[in-house]
């Protein structure tokens, strides 16, 4: 068993990924933003950590992380001005980073987007920019850092129900389920040859522990 601590805990993605985690076993804290969400926290079997990371320094950070064995960041602006996606998608998240390693909570998961990186691509004049541009500078400070990492990128998420089947060697992205995401993030966390490795995906037609193993 281990103590798994999500933040973003109340998004889409957290919801469903904490029941899973319960299930296997493992105790979990979802760290959200707005106390009025932590019946919903509790209703998935975790433990609710009223914190706002967007606001929270690194050492603050540390303390919320520290009986920490594993971390998955599945916290985003969702969207919105660019100086709040900045400050949530890039500068919490690598003050997260920052903090698993002061906490030596070892292994972090990363929910990036199918296509992340320097090369992105985007159109500096396209609402998407300031996305693309934090999840790149995030996902890189998690590559150089001491830590067992991975970095999950989904493609166009839907709210399909899950398949439990993917694909992991596309080229391009397509979409995904976001129940789907979450399995995927929860199997990537029991293998370990996951660590080190950037892992874009699709919905497929391949088992998620098959596509996902190395």
């Amino acid at each position: 068993m281990a103590h798994i601590t999500i933040i973003g805990g109340h998004g889409k993605v957290g919801l469903l990924l904490a029941p899973l985690l319960v299930e296997a076993g493992h105790e979990v804290t979802s760290v959200i933003r707005n106390p009025d969400h932590s019946d919903d926290i509790v209703r998935t079997g975790a433990t609710p950590l009223v914190a706002d990371v967007s606001s929270s320094d690194t050492d603050s950070i540390t303390e919320i992380l520290a009986a920490s064995d594993a971390v998955v960041w599945s916290a985003g602006a969702g969207g919105g001005s660019a100086e709040r996606t900045y400050a949530v998608d890039r500068d919490a998240a690598i003050r997260s980073i920052d903090a698993a390693v002061a906490a030596e909570a070892r292994r972090y998961l990363m929910v990036s987007y199918f296509g992340a990186g320097p090369d992105h691509g985007v159109d500096p004049s396209d609402d998407f920019f300031a996305y693309a541009e934090s999840k790149a500078a995030a996902d890189e400070h998690l590559q150089k850092a001491d830590l067992d990492w991975t970095i999950l990128a989904p493609s166009a998420l839907t709210l399909d129900e899950p398949t439990g089947r993917i694909d992991a060697d596309a080229d391009e992205g397509t979409s995904v389920s976001r129940a789907d995401v979450a399995a995927v993030i929860a199997a990537a966390l029991a293998d370990p040859s996951t660590i080190g490795r950037t892992i874009s995906f699709n919905n497929g037609d391949q088992p998620i522990a098959e596509a996902i193993s190395a």
